[in-house]
C-alpha cells in the first residue's frame, strides 16, 4: 500500500509539474516575442490600426485565464461571437457568458464605447461637421448601428454647421407613418438650427436606401425648405461605411 501510494503521490505532483511547466511556457512564450509582434508595443509603434482585432481584443483584456494567453482568449471569443463588432454590441447576459469575461469587463468595455462617442460628438460641435465627414460617420455610427430595429435621428446645426444636439425622432419603420415632418420642423425651430443631417441605420446591414427612406427624405426637405432650414445629407447606417444621400446626388 505504501508503494501505491509513493506512486499515486509521484504521478500526481508530476502533473502539477507539468501544468505548471505550460504555464510558465505560455507565459514566457509571450514575453519572448519580438517586441515588434507584441499587441502592445505593436500599437505603440505602428498605430492602433496596424493590430488585428484579436491584438486589439487582447490589449483591451489585458490577462488571459489559465491556459491561454490574451491574444489566444481573444482569438477565442472573436470565434464565439462571430466577429468584433458582434461582441462589442452583446447585451450583458450574453457578454458575461463568454469565457474570461465579467460584469467588470462589460462596464469597462460599455465606459470605453461611450467616450469613443463623446469624442466624436465633441469634434462635431467644435467644428464643422464637413470638415470633419469622417467623425459625422463614426458618431452616427456609434450611435445607431447597435440597434436590433430601425431608429431614425438628426444632428441639429448651427450656421456654422456645428452640431448643436443630436436626437433619435423615430423607432421603427422608416415611412411617413411615424417619422413627421412638421414635428422635425418643429424641433429644428426649437434648437435654432440652420440646418441637418438625418441618419436611420438599417438592422439588414444593408446599407442601400429605399423608396420609403427617398420619399422620406424629400418630404422632410420640402418642410425645411419652408423655414430656411437646410438638409445637408442623410446617412443610411449599416455594415461597413454609412451610405450617403449627399455623395449620391439625393439631397
Amino acid at each position: 500500500m505504501a508503494k501505491l501510494w509513493l506512486l499515486w503521490q509521484f504521478q500526481k505532483e508530476s502533473s502539477m509539474l507539468r501544468f505548471y511547466l505550460l504555464k510558465m511556457a505560455i507565459i514566457m512564450a509571450i514575453k519572448d516575442w519580438p517586441a515588434e509582434q507584441r499587441p502592445r508595443e505593436k500599437l505603440l509603434q505602428r498605430g492602433a490600426n496596424s493590430l488585428t482585432d484579436a491584438e486589439l481584443l487582447a490589449i483591451f483584456l489585458r490577462t488571459g485565464v489559465r491556459g491561454k494567453s490574451a491574444v489566444d482568449l481573444a482569438i477565442e471569443l472573436l470565434a464565439d461571437f462571430g466577429s468584433l463588432r458582434s461582441l462589442l454590441d452583446a447585451d450583458i447576459n450574453r457578454f458575461c457568458q463568454a469565457n474570461g469575461l465579467g460584469t467588470a469587463k462589460f462596464a469597462q468595455l460599455q465606459a470605453v464605447l461611450e467616450m469613443a462617442r463623446r469624442h466624436f460628438l465633441e469634434i462635431l460641435q467644435h467644428g464643422s461637421v464637413l470638415d470633419s465627414p469622417d467623425a459625422t460617420r463614426a458618431y452616427l455610427s456609434a450611435q445607431l448601428r447597435g440597434y436590433n430595429h430601425e431608429v431614425f435621428a438628426c444632428l441639429f446645426l448651427d450656421n456654422q454647421n456645428r452640431v448643436i444636439r443630436m436626437e433619435e425622432l423615430s423607432h421603427g419603420t422608416l415611412d411617413s407613418a411615424n417619422v413627421y415632418p412638421r414635428e422635425v420642423a418643429k424641433k429644428a425651430l426649437h434648437h435654432n438650427a440652420a440646418a441637418v443631417i438625418f441618419a436611420h441605420n438599417h438592422p439588414s446591414g444593408i446599407a442601400e436606401p429605399s423608396q420609403a427612406d427617398k420619399a422620406i427624405t424629400d418630404k422632410l426637405k420640402q418642410a425645411l425648405h419652408l423655414f430656411e432650414i437646410r438638409v445637408l445629407d442623410h446617412f443610411i447606417i449599416g455594415d461597413g461605411q454609412p451610405y450617403s444621400f449627399a455623395e449620391h446626388g439625393l439631397v
